[in-house]
């Protein structure tokens, strides 16, 4: 579904352009809904879900116990910070201020295309994250099976 790397710029509003490139997909895959949520894993990163796509990923996190702390904080990162955007005609997003603080992401970002959502990275994250390697200790049995 969603691949590929794009510089992009936030304006003074806090939006950012959906690339041209990948416009008519989320149009597509979408009918043009977005969710807009935090990635648990990494900071400085915000998920962007095609609708559809998010709802399967709401219902699969909200169906975890809620007796455990991970659980309940993955529930609120994902589900309770999930907000619901739609590219206006220029096709820029808004983003919410209190994700766009919470994870750094300024005026300079990267929008990653990561299969069934898309990734925006603040700038110095991206940066950071892009030059770890993988080392041969962290390389997992199903990794060691790839044909790179």
């Amino acid at each position: 579904m969603f691949q590929g790397e794009t510089a992009v710029t936030l304006d003074d509003k806090g939006r950012v352009a959906i690339p041209a490139a990948q416009r008519e997909l989320v149009a597509k895959v979408s009918g043009n809904r977005l969710v807009v949520t935090y990635n648990p894993f990494e900071p400085g990163c915000l998920w962007i879900f095609p609708e559809k796509e998010w709802e399967r990923v709401r219902d699969e996190v909200n169906a975890l116990s809620k007796v455990k702390k991970v659980h309940r904080d993955m529930q609120m990162k994902l589900v309770g910070a999930a907000a619901h955007v739609e590219p206006d005609g220029n096709g820029r997003i808004q983003l919410p201020g209190s994700q766009r603080a919470a994870t750094g992401i300024e005026k300079r970002a990267v929008l990653l295309g990561m299969d069934n959502k898309l990734e925006l990275w603040g700038e110095q994250a991206h940066l950071a994250k892009i030059r770890e390697t993988i080392g041969e200790d962290q390389i997992t049995e199903d990794m060691a099976d790839l044909k790179l």
